[in-house]
């Protein structure tokens, strides 16, 4: 039997890898509500990858992905919480305007470079600015994994992968030593 490593089969579902220049530029904002029917065209791209990722690989924590990972330099992600039924949150022309001082380090994953996990500190709560399709602004706040998700797919937008938030000093490790694929995120109460 031949072993797929996770980066080739997300590759394979169209997800650009680690190494690509899109991944490292910050994307571009949509200019609201002209470039309408243009952000919606990339949500549907969006929504469509996130379909054919989820039908290979469970996510118990949760989901994200942003337009540069399909190799579109526009500033929109797609977050899955992880509950049950709950909707999908669209980010578009997403900035965090508030992030608590209160920090937690957890492992995260990241479907462009889908063989190692790292952990990360982030704050524990954020708030978040985004557009609508109509021009207007709303500000959400999240909290824990959820906040975690959507801090991720900023960056993204940002041109920064996770490795770049990691404490120096700590290094990924391989996907086969991470222990936490299938339960959620942890914290203390």
């Amino acid at each position: 039997m031949i072993q797929v490593r996770p980066s080739e089969q997300m590759r394979d579902l169209g997800v650009v890898q680690e190494g690509d220049p899109v991944l490292a530029e910050p994307a571009r904002p949509f200019d609201l509500p002209a470039e309408r029917q243009a952000a919606e065209q990339v949500i549907e791209r969006l929504f469509a990858a996130m379909e054919r990722i989820s039908q290979v690989h469970p996510f118990a924590k949760g989901m994200g992905i942003a337009a540069p990972q399909i190799g579109i330099g526009r500033t929109v992600a797609v977050v899955q919480p992880a509950e049950p039924g709950a909707p999908a949150i669209v980010l578009l022309n997403p900035t965090i305007i508030d992030r608590s001082n209160e920090t937690d380090d957890q492992y995260e994953g990241c479907l462009s470079f889908f063989d190692v996990r790292g952990v990360v500190p982030r704050p524990l709560r954020i708030t978040v600015e985004t557009t609508t399709l109509d021009g207007r602004l709303a500000a959400t706040t999240y909290e824990r994994g959820l906040a975690r998700l959507i801090h991720h797919e900023i960056d993204h937008l940002d041109g920064l992968l996770y490795t770049a938030r990691m404490r120096n000093g700590v290094a990924p490790i391989p996907v086969e030593q991470y222990r936490q694929s299938g339960h959620a995120w942890a914290y203390e109460q």
